[in-house]
């Protein structure tokens, strides 16, 4: 599937530039100098889940864990397209999934690899042959972290208007012991400040061209098997900071079974809270009474 394979021209002479970043002049009002691309990671097979039943296409509240995932992008004004990067197995459910709710940002639908860094890579090379803008704005996204709030979204796109790459992440609640072998046994080696100490969720957030050439240099290292995206970039381009984006506890990651309760506790919070602002909504909408007409007749 690809509703969309080649990035506009003129998207591609009018941003891709030689000028520094800072020295580019500011976008027009509600205009976004490049394009804010979600990829949108669900070719996991979730061996700790069941591999008989793919987790990214269970459902909270009578819609598969991916459409949630999607939905959150979709409805983002400031996000202008969507990759979904899928297991194989599973393409041909979820292509069937997204033609049915006909996401119309969603450009096109690729198959992952073996692991998460493969899957990256791959939606990386797709971009880059669909003509994609350097400087654009990519939010990498795992598909079983349903609930990310907006304003986590929000706010990736706009760090990337400082630094080259961002991650969401929550305050660590706990404290956190760093260990070492001793014998047949972990002790603990230090203990730091908590108040240094997050987890880290998505949407992770680049710069194409950052993201890009943090993978390609990671590709000569025998021993890269990072477990997210913002590793490739710590562990590869030193210098270049990731700014922390606020997560929330609900953006959890499903990863067993043990995850779905919960999971379905705020599939439930959230369908009622968006049906509480659809009815503000439409109140918010409807036409005045007669007062002025009541006050012209006195």
């Amino acid at each position: 599937m690809a509703r969309l394979t080649v990035f506009p021209m003129s998207m591609r002479d009018e941003h891709e530039t030689n000028a520094a970043p800072a020295a580019a002049s500011p976008a027009p009002s509600g205009r976004q100098p490049v394009p804010v691309v979600a990829v949108v990671l669900a070719a996991g097979f979730g061996t700790r889940f069941d591999p008989k039943n793919p987790k990214q296409l269970v459902s909270l509240d009578d819609e598969p864990i991916v459409c949630w995932s999607i939905d959150a992008f979709e409805t983002n004004p400031r996000v202008t397209d969507i990759i979904v990067v899928v297991n194989p197995r599973v393409r041909g459910e979820v292509e069937r999934l997204v033609d049915e709710a006909g996401y119309p940002k969603v450009r096109m639908i690729i198959n992952g690899g073996a692991e998460r860094a493969d899957s990256t890579s791959a939606a990386l090379a797709a971009l880059a042959d669909a003509g994609i803008p350097p400087r654009a704005k990519l939010l990498i996204h795992d598909a079983v972290r349903p609930f990310v709030e907006q304003s986590s979204i929000d706010g990736c796109i706009d760090a990337l208007d400082e630094f080259e790459a961002a991650t969401v992440a929550f305050a660590s609640t706990d404290t956190v012991l760093l260990t070492e072998d001793l014998g047949d046994r972990k002790v603990i080696r230090s203990v730091p400040d908590r108040s240094n100490m997050f987890r880290a969720q998505t949407p992770q957030a680049f710069r194409f061209e950052t993201i890009r050439h943090a993978y390609e240099l990671a590709a000569d290292d025998p021993d890269f098997h990072p477990t997210d995206d913002t590793r490739v970039v710590v562990d590869y381009l030193a210098d270049t900071p990731v700014a922390i984006v606020a997560g929330s506890r609900t953006n959890l990651k499903i990863t067993t079974h043990d995850d779905l309760p919960d999971a379905e506790r705020i599939a439930t919070s959230v369908r009622m809270e968006r049906a509480r602002t659809r009815v503000h909504a439409m109140l918010a909408a409807a036409p005045a009474g007669d007062d002025d007409g009541d006050a012209s007749a006195q």
